[in-house]
């Protein structure tokens, strides 16, 4: 073999190389110390609430790594909490999203296959990427079965790892303002985002734990804070609604005003002149 013929196909090989490695991507991997970590925070979490509880994790490709039922859960809640953490996953989106887009009308979606749109997945996230999904059933509602799978997501991707930039065009906020609902969901992080919508006037609210900021885009509303909730009641963890407030402060709230309303801090849109449309963002 002459000389130039060798070089030649050392190029032909390095040429080769490079086109392989251009075609191969490399991919963050959910491994079973980083599944059982998800697992332990979202147990540990469940402690603190109702003490029950399935956990499931499954990887990338929705196949199930790691599952750990709490003592008093019903059996079924293994099935549920897979269905959930896969749906997550394969879909990339938490299984509220589903829930309440099939509540909306968009009902076509239950035929599909291998599909559980309950609220309680969750996707795992690290640098952008989903490496996994966690899935919760039967803890004491379907809000804290979110709460257990989004605390065992951010136990292992962190919150650091969730920021990314998301972008919303013109007219899918107008389609979300024009029904009231959840914008971005925070998944991970301690915050939400809600396109909120009223048309007539609603209950006392108490967030035992979120903090509200609301700006208002159109409309006006009569809003008090502070004072006393009449007759209030658990709604949800960590909720509570009553029939009215007694006391507080009453402000008048237009078109770019923007409020601020402290975790525990009774508030009451006592009157509305609708369609009031607002961002609320809520943050933990």
């Amino acid at each position: 073999m002459r000389i130039g013929q060798a070089v030649g196909g050392l190029g032909l090989l390095a040429l080769l190389a490079g086109a392989a490695e251009a075609q191969v991507a490399v991919k963050h991997q959910l491994t079973l110390d980083g599944a059982k970590q998800v697992i332990a925070a979202a147990v540990q979490a469940a402690r603190q609430k109702a003490g029950t509880g399935v956990i499931a994790v499954v990887d990338a490709g929705g196949n199930l790594m790691a599952l750990e039922r709490l003592d008093g859960t019903f059996a079924a809640g293994a099935r549920i909490s897979t269905g959930k953490a896969r749906t997550a996953v394969l879909f990339q989106k938490p299984t509220r999203f589903f829930e309440e887009l099939i509540r909306n009308g968009r009902t076509p979606m239950v035929a599909l296959d291998d599909f559980t749109p309950l609220i309680g997945g969750v996707p795992i996230v690290v640098d952008g990427e989903v490496v996994g999904g966690v899935g919760v059933s039967g803890a004491a509602s379907a809000a804290e079965d979110e709460e257990l799978a989004l605390a065992g997501a951010a136990a292992f991707s962190g919150a650091a790892s969730q920021v990314g930039a998301a972008f919303f065009p013109h007219d899918q906020v107008a389609a979300s303002f024009a029904k009231g609902g959840v914008l971005v969901d925070g998944t991970g992080r301690n915050w939400m985002v809600h396109t909120s919508r009223r048309d007539t006037p609603g209950q006392a609210e108490i967030h035992t734990r979120d903090t509200d900021i609301i700006y208002v885009m159109d409309g006006s509303a009569t809003f008090v804070t502070g004072g006393r909730a009449v007759d209030p009641k658990p709604t949800a963890p960590d909720e509570l609604r009553g029939s009215a407030i007694e006391g507080g402060e009453t402000r008048k709230l237009a078109r770019g005003d923007v409020i601020t309303v402290p975790a525990g801090t009774p508030h009451w849109f006592r009157e509305v002149k609708g369609p009031f449309t607002y961002y609320t963002v809520k943050v933990r």
